[in-house]
């Protein structure tokens, strides 16, 4: 799988990123989100997934508009 750097926010490279893959889908890298109060609120979650915390920033300037 081949991914295009959509825009970062970050200083100095790392996290938060997005990507875009070839097929048109978003990849998040971000904080992984660790508060106990936060995930007991997350439902149907499936084997192998994950949660990270994304700006807001970071979405609103970088997102597709599609």
């Amino acid at each position: 799988m081949k991914l295009k750097m959509l825009g970062s926010t970050s200083q100095g490279g790392g996290c938060p990123t997005l990507y875009e893959t070839e097929t048109g889908d978003i990849v998040v890298q971000g904080d992984r989100l660790t508060d106990p109060e936060a995930l007991a609120q997350i439902k149907d979650v499936l084997d192998g997934e994950e949660f990270v915390v994304v700006p807001r920033e970071l979405l609103t300037r970088f997102a597709p508009k599609e």
